[in-house]
C-alpha cells in the first residue's frame, strides 16, 4: 500500500497542490497587473481580460510541462519495478 513512504492519497494531494499553484499564481499576478494597468490607462476591463487570457496560456503550458514530467517519472518507476 505504501510506495516510497507516501500513500496514494498523499501523492494525489501533493499533485493537486502542485497543479493548483501552476494555475493560481499566474492568474493572480496577471489579473492584478491587468487591473492596475486598467486603472492607470482607463481601459477597464480590457487589460484585466488580457491578463487573464495570458495567465490561462501560461498555466496551460505549465500544466503540460508538469504532466509530461510526471509521466516520465511514472514510466521510469514502472521500468524499475518490472526489473
Amino acid at each position: 500500500m505504501e510506495k516510497n513512504g507516501k500513500t496514494g492519497f498523499w501523492q494525489a494531494l501533493s499533485l493537486a497542490w502542485e497543479f493548483g499553484y501552476v494555475i493560481a499564481i499566474p492568474i493572480v499576478i496577471f489579473a492584478l497587473l491587468g487591473r492596475i494597468l486598467d486603472k492607470k490607462f482607463g481601459t477597464s476591463p480590457w487589460l484585466l481580460l488580457a491578463g487573464i487570457l495570458i495567465s490561462i496560456l501560461i498555466s496551460s503550458f505549465g500544466l503540460i510541462a508538469k504532466f509530461k514530467k510526471m509521466l516520465k517519472k511514472l514510466e521510469s518507476d514502472n521500468r524499475k519495478e518490472s526489473k
